[in-house]
């Protein structure tokens, strides 16, 4: 057995409990022409990848509105998600959606014993048709209930401050102080516990901890009183919230207070009530699911345990105490640092003492979330034996190392209204599906040795009813890039058959029986199943690391709200990873902890399976002596150091104040071939990397000679295979590359996720060299083996300087999603949202015409031009094919005659215009009464040649 397949064996046996591990059958020799031998091909892979087991297909995230549930409905809603391509679901209770009908359907309470009855039958359900499941932990996010006592509530200490007059003396209702801090929270529990629990006066300018006085020792009455000296001073208090979050949307019998989850305690009860109660209904957790999965953290700025001084001064050598005020900032919106001007005016020297003290607070506050919470789930999945799956990341974790140790960890991909149309350098938002966690949390699954990057992806409240399976597929790929290996989809409502139209909607897309485009969903499942099931056995190549400024963030603003956090620091700091793909190379963010335990060998940065020749900084100017040495180090031994706009000058923390460390100079005696410092990116960053590229002799995977901001890849190697992923996240731009591999000795094949059908892919000059069209929204999977026989790929070629244009009247035909049609004649094709007797349409539109074709031998084609929709074609009445993304062009050789031919065309919309038009109806008003109106149906210039 070779090294190759001793490898797919292990990465086999991470499988989750329960799926199906690929055969493992003997290779296949494939021979070649006169009688030799060609190297073997495998097949173990491409079976895998032609017929994909249920594990890799889409999940969905099923909601069960309000609980309020059925049987019959349980199993009739697993049998269309079946048929339709999905895999798997994520059992997910939650809030009923307002301002729809519940059809008089009790509502079960979360836990309770004729809930646990539904579960069984769900599992059941879905065991008997291979549907595999997951369900989240308690309900809504992130998660508590009303049955949790005072001291299991999350927690926070609140900064506010108030302007004192000097020479005045105050007396200050302690009830007026508690009742100013009021933060805005998205998600407020009322029955909330509020305490004072410190009270300093400080002068408005503020260079000597000593100038404060200590008023906390009158905590305890009624009123604060203060005597305040001459000059301008600011009263710093804390205050204590207890139970001040309530879970978002939480179920019946989950809502109420969020929990702790900085103590380990509250956590286990919690957990374990849980698991408890569901074990005594269906007996060993292990045999029904494959995960349990924790939402969204968003705790709103809870930053607080009993311990949390005496735990900051066991693992930091100080006090915390004299320092807090100032540490924390004013709580705004949703946690994030209030924006309003507060507080003294503090030196320079001060300043940077308390920004050191912060990192040391975020530091410790971190690791007893993960010690306490993340450590503890992970643990209390493993002992009910089934996977932990979490999105590990925001406020209350390091970005990258909260993923590490979970088992399947997650990120999200968003719909919006840019992608597809735009790619903004200025706005790291604009034209991307992924968030800003994708990229983080697919680097700490490649550092830890995960197969599985789990994805809660199409997440929607912008144009749930307005989302394309074109959009939907740029935006998947868009996940592919940024390393995702698996999808669950936000999401797949429970909702009755007989529920008014469009049905009971938390949230979207729209992935429903009812959409329009349902019929076509299973095309682009498959697709993704295709492709997962290639990539979930292979290994993301990466020989660049990144180390984003996350020390300085932590010092200056505190850990963000990701993955929307309320800036980006630089704000560049999300687009490096991009233009470093773009361009050929493939890269993991890393932290300092990674580097510090990273091994030097070859002058590669080595850490675990992943290993780099290049480690780019991103504007970072603090940085950890031990984490300095260890650069040194790699630099010394041939390693490539690259410095954008910054290089690092200091330690974060407050033991290495006061000269107590040297100054830190990582570029001090390196070869300015291997280490400088870069400006930062202003605009196209796709350039902007080249040159660095060139500067530093970094040779690329994949060489482009065309690279676009549009355009990007992700190399794996599964095997002994070399799988390259190209995707053009542009709705109307083809895209054409000469591409040039570092590869040698391998063939070029062209593996389709849409059919699984495999084809040789020509090339050019050498064997690892290609030409690679990438129409709109089109990807394409190139795959280096070393067999050499097999069908060769050949392109549509449609003539543009040979096409003639339809333009004679078009008859059509509608069939409106409420049952009413109508027939007219249109001049000229128009797209349907921009004229006000069409633009409330939702169906399916039929057009109708005919065309003259010359009789010649080369091969014909049809080219639909401009199409907003699923497109379905007929010629002479014969089926041609349908097209649900990219350019519509039809190979229509076989059925054109030498005379007069009609041309029949079908096309699907999307239903948000529809739903914009039904005034009187609540829920379709609720997600579209805000939106445009978006472009429908086939827009032309229809051609054929």
């Amino acid at each position: 057995m070779n090294i190759n397949r001793r490898r797919f064996i292990k990465v086999s046996s991470l499988t989750a409990v329960g799926l199906p591990l690929l055969p493992m059958g003997s290779l296949l020799a494939v021979p070649a022409k006169g009688g030799d031998s060609s190297p073997v091909l495998n097949e173990e892979f491409y079976r895998a990848f032609k017929d994909p087991a249920n594990s890799y297909r889409p999940f969905v995230r099923w909601w069960w509105n309000g609980n309020r549930l059925d049987a019959q409905e349980i199993i009739r809603e697993l049998d269309v998600m079946k048929a339709a391509g999905i895999g798997g679901v994520e059992i997910n209770p939650i809030r009923f959606p307002g301002d729809t009908d519940d059809l008089g359907i009790a509502t079960l309470d979360w836990l309770s014993d004729e809930w646990i009855e539904m579960l069984k039958v769900a599992l059941k359900g879905a065991k008997e048709r291979g549907i595999v499941c997951d369900m989240i932990v308690g309900s809504g996010w992130p998660f508590g209930g009303e049955f949790l006592s005072r001291n299991d509530q999350s927690q926070m200490i609140a900064l506010e401050t108030r302007n004192l007059q000097g020479g005045k003396t105050y007396k200050l209702s302690a009830q007026e102080l508690l009742d100013v801090v009021d933060p805005e929270f998205h998600s407020k529990h009322e029955d909330k516990l509020k305490e004072l629990v410190m009270v300093k006066l400080v002068p408005m300018q503020l260079s000597d901890l000593n100038s404060c006085l200590d008023l906390t020792e009158q905590i305890g009455g009624d009123s604060i009183s203060v005597d305040v000296p001459d000059g301008e001073y600011v009263l710093y208090y804390l205050v204590k919230l207890t139970g001040f979050m309530a879970v978002i949307n939480g179920a019946p019998g989950a809502g109420g207070p969020v929990l702790n989850h900085y103590s380990k305690t509250a956590v286990e009860r919690y957990l374990n009530r849980m698991s408890d109660k569901l074990k005594e209904h269906i007996g060993p957790l292990g045999d029904y699911f494959r995960s349990f999965f924790t939402d969204s953290l968003e705790l709103e700025g809870a930053n607080w345990c009993e311990d949390m001084f005496e735990q900051f001064k066991q693992r930091k050598g100080y006090d915390l105490a004299g320092y807090f005020p100032f540490v924390l900032f004013k709580v705004g919106e949703m946690g994030n640092a209030s924006k309003e001007a507060y507080g003294a005016d503090v030196s320079d020297d001060l300043r940077e003492l308390f920004n050191r003290v912060r990192y040391d607070f975020e530091d410790v506050r971190v690791a007893l979330f993960k010690e306490r919470f993340i450590d503890t789930f992970t643990a209390w999945c493993k002992e009910n034996h089934v996977q932990s799956r979490m999105q590990a990341y925001g406020r209350e974790c390091n970005p990258l190392e909260g993923s590490l140790s979970i088992d399947i960890p997650e990120c999200e991909t968003w719909l919006g209204s840019g992608e597809g149309k735009e790619f903004s350098d200025e706005d790291y938002r604009r034209g991307r599906a992924y968030s800003m966690s994708n990229k983080f949390v697919s680097s700490a699954a490649h550092l830890s040795g995960k197969q599985i990057i789990s994805c809660e992806e199409m997440t929607n409240t912008s144009m749930v009813f307005n989302a394309s399976l074109e959009l939907i597929k740029i935006a998947g790929d868009q996940s592919i890039l940024s390393g995702v290996t698996h999808s669950v989809l936000h999401g797949f409502n429970y909702s009755p058959a007989e529920a008014p139209f469009p049905g009971w909607i938390r949230y979207g897309t729209y992935f429903n029986e009812r959409n329009t485009w349902w019929p076509y969903f299973k095309l682009w499942a498959d697709y993704k199943a295709r492709t997962y099931a290639l990539l979930q056995h292979g290994q993301m190549q990466a020989d660049i690391a990144v180390l984003p400024p996350l020390a300085d963030l932590s010092m200056k603003f505190g850990f963000q709200r990701d993955p929307f956090p309320s800036f980006a620091y630089p704000k560049y700091v999300f687009q490096i990873w991009e233009a470093i793909h773009q361009n050929g190379n493939g890269c993991d963010y890393v932290t300092e902890n990674i580097i510090e335990q990273a091994s030097i060998e070859n002058g590669r940065l080595v850490y675990g399976t992943r290993s780099y020749h290049t480690l780019l900084l991103i504007h970072v100017e603090a940085i950890l002596p031990n984490t300095a040495n260890k650069i040194k180090a790699f630099t010394a031994a041939g390693g490539k150091l690259i410095c954008i706009e910054k290089t690092p000058s200091s330690s974060p923390t407050y033991q290495q104040l006061s000269g107590t460390n040297e100054a830190i100079d990582i570029l001090k005696d390196t070869d300015s071939k291997l280490a400088g410092t870069v400006p930062a990116p202003e605009k196209d960053f796709v350039k902007w990397y080249k040159n660095i590229q060139q500067q530093f002799s970094i040779s690329p995977y994949v060489e482009m000679d065309n690279a676009s901001p549009f355009v990007s890849q992700v190399y794996y190697k599964v095997g002994n295979l070399d799988v390259f992923f190209f995707s053009n996240y542009s709705f109307r731009e083809e895209h054409l590359l000469h591409a040039k591999f570092n590869l040698s000795d391998k063939n070029a094949w062209l593996w389709d996720p849409e059919t699984g059908k495999r084809y040789l892919y020509p090339t050019e000059a050498t064997a690892n060299e290609l030409v690679i069209k990438l129409g709109p929204s089109e990807s394409k999977m190139i795959v280096f083996d070393e067999a050499i026989r097999g069908e060769m790929f050949n392109a549509r070629q449609f003539d543009e300087t040979a096409a003639v244009t339809i333009d004679t009247p078009w008859k059509v035909e509608l069939q409106g999603i409420n049952g009413k049609t109508d027939s007219f004649q249109l001049d000229k094709l128009v797209d349907f949202g921009k004229r006000e007797d069409l633009q409330t349409f939702g169906g399916a539109i039929l057009y109708e015409n005919t065309f003259l074709s010359a009789q010649h031998n080369r091969r014909k084609y049809l080219h639909l031009g401009e199409v907003y929709g699923v497109v379905e074609v007929e010629v002479n009445g014969e089926k041609v094919g349908l097209q649900w993304y990219g350019e519509s062009v039809f190979d229509i050789t076989d059925m054109v005659k030498d005379r007069e031919n009609t041309l029949r065309i079908r096309c699907v919309t999307t239903l948000g215009n529809h739903l914009k038009s039904l005034k009187e109806n609540k829920v379709a008003q609720q997600w579209t009464h805000y939106q445009p109106f978006f472009p429908m149906g086939v827009v032309g210039p229809v051609r054929h040649v």
